[in-house]
């Protein structure tokens, strides 16, 4: 397939996923954005779009809530020119890690972007949930099991159904009903309509044979997983942190870290995220002129 060369630019659809998983592995991000499945599951909102600039994998983004930006470059090769290319289209780079700013960003204005910052968990810490800290998940997770019959399901294409069901039911419980809202649902929803395509690993935890929570993920580095997407039903208390604790413990046990995402600056989810104690959080930074 033939790549588009700056200053021509392509929409992400699907036929592009080899050239962006070729290039993600030879150049690894910590940071969940610069991932296919991310990339391509916000596209539409996103209104995301690349090119090649210098040799490297370029990704513009151009959502409706904030500017226009580029998230880092894909790649090695005159990485300060082409930081300085992007800044000539749009006003910023995003979800810019601490070492790429340390070392194509010289003479450029950083500033921490907090609320997009990634929490990165033990993998061990997340199954065992040791220690007095987590004697609050640990109760939950038995009380839901007294409970509940349930038993933890590997995801398959024939669970896609199950899975739409309880998200739809998930999302018609939410409060209210703004434009992230909405364009979270598409996300979710083409996550799921393409699982396979995307090579994602999924599990579930099924009560009375029914599906009640699921959680999405994939490898993001060499030693890390990436948590995509966790939906519970909220009818069953400690079956969010039954599903955080299964969902690790059988999908991503011979790693050593993974990365939950950001918390988006909603108090109650950087709450949530800050209860498990993570190892460490991935610093990411806007970059302008």
């Amino acid at each position: 397939m033939r790549v588009p060369e700056f200053p021509e630019f392509k929409p992400v659809g699907p036929e592009d996923g080899p050239v962006f998983r070729e290039r993600i592995l030879e150049f690894p991000s910590e940071v969940c954005e610069v991932n296919f499945t991310n990339i391509f599951i916000w596209r539409r909102f996103e209104h995301t779009r690349y090119t090649f600039i210098n040799g490297n994998l370029c990704v513009l983004c151009e959502p409706p809530c904030e500017p226009a930006y580029f998230l880092p470059p894909i790649g090695s090769r005159d990485l300060d020119a082409t930081v300085r290319k992007c800044l000539s289209c749009v006003p910023r780079l995003s979800r810019v890690p601490e070492s790429f700013v340390r070392n194509a960003c010289a003479g450029l204005r950083s500033e921490a972007d907090r609320d997009n910052f990634d929490y990165i968990y033990r993998t061990g810490d997340l199954i065992e949930l040791r220690g007095k800290k987590y004697d609050g998940k640990r109760n939950r997770i038995r009380k839901f099991e007294r409970a509940c019959d349930s038993q933890y399901l590997r995801l398959g294409p024939e669970h896609m159904d199950g899975c739409r069901r309880l998200f739809e039911e998930w999302f018609e419980a939410k409060a209210g009903a703004d434009g992230n809202i909405l364009a979270e649902k598409e996300a979710i929803l083409e996550a799921l309509a393409n699982f396979e395509a995307l090579g994602l690993t999924g599990g579930a935890i099924e009560c009375g044979g029914r599906i009640e929570a699921f959680s999405l993920g994939e490898p993001l580095t060499a030693d890390t997983a990436v948590v995509h997407i966790e939906i519970a039903g909220p009818k069953f208390p400690g079956l969010a942190q039954l599903m955080n604790r299964e969902f690790v413990k059988n999908a991503w046990s011979g790693l050593s870290f993974v990365n939950r995402e950001q918390d988006m600056g909603i108090p109650g989810l950087r709450r949530a995220k800050l209860s498990y104690y993570p190892h460490h959080l991935v610093q990411k930074f806007n970059v302008t002129r």
